[in-house]
């Protein structure tokens, strides 16, 4: 059996109770980073065999595959929140869906939802983009797409580009966009800025160097989504 165990963010006490004893009971925990998992199965002394999971190597997958056709027990966990959403995992669950083996998923933690709830803006019904393409272009091309349906829109941007990708933001869809920048969530250090596109760069600005795991929401400004639709092919 193949379980998808959601991990904490930050705050080691988020974990839930079943994904403790899914960890305890799993014959293997396939993990992205071995040293991030190890610190928290140390937190809640689990002692378990871990295995490097890499989702763009063949190799890995086929091991991972090997294990469940032996009838191991499986964890699949990532650094930090839930597996498969925009972390590794899809590859291995598809295969194991294919081959008619048994997938548990668990409730847990999630940067998404987290921040979606926690932004004040609309959250019934959103859009999740993940990472963008690094190409302005094709990036500018995904979030006409979104903006066009009318929702808060939600993705996933490095420390190192997020004030590049605000500019993009200003400059393609007008300073007033609602903007929230959720950083470092249930960690020491969290932070949320919300403003406009323009009064959130020029926060980011007076900062020398941003650091952590980041989530940004957007909201076009009422009827900027109309009148770009006829540039999104």
């Amino acid at each position: 059996m193949l379980t998808i165990v959601p991990t904490p963010l930050g705050n080691l006490e988020d974990i839930t109770l079943r994904s403790l004893a899914a960890l305890r009971e799993a014959d293997i925990i396939l993990c992205e980073d071995t040293r991030r998992t190890i610190k928290l199965l140390s937190r809640y002394t689990i002692s378990k065999k871990l295995v490097r999971y890499n989702e763009h190597n063949e190799r890995s997958l086929s091991e991972a595959a090997g294990f469940l056709s032996l009838g191991k027990k499986v964890a699949l966990v990532s650094d930090g929140g839930t597996p498969c959403i925009s972390d590794p995992g899809r590859k291995l669950v598809a295969l194991a869906r294919a081959r008619g083996l048994a997938v548990e998923t668990l409730p847990g933690p999630s940067a998404v939802i987290t921040a979606a709830a926690g932004s004040g803006l609309p959250a019934d019904s959103f859009v999740f983009l993940g990472f963008l393409p690094r190409s302005r272009g094709k990036a500018v091309k995904a979030l006409r797409r979104a903006f066009a349906l009318e929702k808060t829109v939600i993705l996933y941007e490095s420390p190192f580009r997020i004030k590049k990708f605000l500019e993009l933001v200003v400059s393609e869809f007008g300073p007033g966009t609602e903007t929230v920048v959720a950083r470092e969530l249930t960690k020491l250090y969290e932070e949320w800025l919300k403003g406009t596109a323009l009064e959130t760069l020029k926060k980011l600005e007076a900062v020398k160097e941003m650091k952590g795991e980041i989530t940004v929401l957007l909201r076009a400004p009422q009827g900027h989504a109309e009148s770009k639709i006829v540039n999104i092919r």
